[in-house]
């Protein structure tokens, strides 16, 4: 079965170009495209859509605004929501993020970029722009993150494993990839990543890793 794609931007040329390119995937369709931030909630509600690629501008509200509310009426039964935007600023970054959004695009993302973020957003997977993230993982390993520390004295009720996963999740590695690193079964990693998500009271992977660099474990990584 294909992956289901909704595409919302104010501009017609971004829809159109999106789904084009989106379109010639063998193995994701695309559902509908809006410019309107309430109809595109409908459009969630009524055809269950596996990713939705946002805009920051649309009609009726913020981008940022529609992923805060697809994060809050959907939670985990919901579609992964993957922010388009034509800059990476500071801003940008932790509003998108912040409000819970699955991953990050600048708008000169390539073909292949869209599409691999598209596939890993919905198997829960956090995808975002090379510079982007570049530029938060200098940002952190040059001191520019402070260390929460109330977070600190939360991932000392972790398990070694649990640690693991969190760091090598946040590091970028994909379950498979875990799995293979640590010799453990794929079943076994999706089953810490679960147990994570309730010790640390966060909705999906996303979440884990903005925590994982807040708590400041990345620095040593």
């Amino acid at each position: 079965m294909s992956l289901q794609v909704l595409i919302c931007d104010q501009l017609p040329i971004v829809r159109d170009g999106l789904s084009t390119l989106l379109g010639a995937a063998p193995d994701i369709t695309v559902l509908d495209c809006t410019s309107s931030g309430l109809q595109a909630l409908m459009l969630a509600r009524t055809r269950r859509p596996d990713v939705v690629i946002t805009g920051l501008a649309l009609d009726g509200m913020s981008g940022v605004e529609l992923i805060r509310r697809f994060t809050k009426e959907f939670a985990d039964s919901g579609p992964r929501v993957i922010a388009f935007a034509d800059n990476g600023s500071d801003e940008v970054v932790r509003s998108v993020l912040g409000a819970g959004a699955n991953g990050l695009l600048l708008t000169d993302a390539t073909r292949e970029e869209i599409t691999v973020a598209v596939r890993a957003a919905a198997r829960g997977q956090t995808m975002l722009a090379p510079l982007v993230a570049q530029r938060l993982v200098d940002w952190f390993n040059h001191g520019g993150g402070q260390t929460e520390e109330p977070l600190r004295a939360v991932v000392t009720e972790l398990t070694p494993r649990e640690h693991q996963v969190l760091v090598m999740l946040a590091g970028g590695k994909s379950t498979g990839e875990i799995a293979r690193d640590l010799a453990i079964g794929i079943t076994t990693v999706r089953t810490h990543v679960y147990r994570l998500r309730c010790k640390l009271n966060v909705r999906d992977r996303t979440q884990l890793v903005s925590f994982a660099y807040r708590a400041g474990l990345m620095r040593s990584a």
